[in-house]
């Protein structure tokens, strides 16, 4: 059996970026929304959000797992400059949507909407925490019999 002319290849290649991209505008849609109502005074209703969540994350993780795969082969192949942007193009919307879902993290800690054990440990809420434990095992260290 032949392997596919690489135009074929090329093609096929593109289709599969766009409907990456497709997702990628879908969830940062999903997450803009999410922000604005979050960032207004009306009532948030998490359940109008999840439902669409539930549907949109497993496509997303397993276009998101091709993804890197085809980004590995990248490196190896040299494609045409509509790939190279998709690509660009699809990392960009990636970065938006994870800002975007921090910020409405952001949002939620602020309206208490966070089940407290999601909640990061209160050693980690203090921002010199890491490096007065360093000082604090140093000094213990340095008074330890030798």
């Amino acid at each position: 059996m032949n392997p596919p002319p690489a135009t074929e290849l090329t093609a096929r290649l593109i289709l599969e970026l766009h409907s990456f991209r497709r997702l990628c505008e879908e969830a940062l849609a999903l997450a803009t929304q999410e922000g604005r109502i979050l960032a207004g005074t009306d009532d948030y209703l998490p359940g109008e959000f999840n439902q669409w969540r539930k549907r949109l994350l497993p496509q997303l993780d397993s276009a998101l797992i091709q993804f890197r795969t085809l980004r590995q082969g990248r490196r190896q192949t040299v494609y045409p400059e509509e790939i190279n942007s998709l690509f660009q193009n699809i990392q960009s919307l990636l970065m938006k949507v994870l800002l975007r879902d921090r910020e409405n993290q952001q949002a939620l800690l602020r309206r208490g909407l966070v089940p407290p054990l999601h909640l990061p440990p209160a050693g980690a809420q203090q921002p010199h925490f890491v490096s007065t434990l360093y000082q604090r095992h140093a000094r213990d260290r340095g008074a330890a019999p030798g």
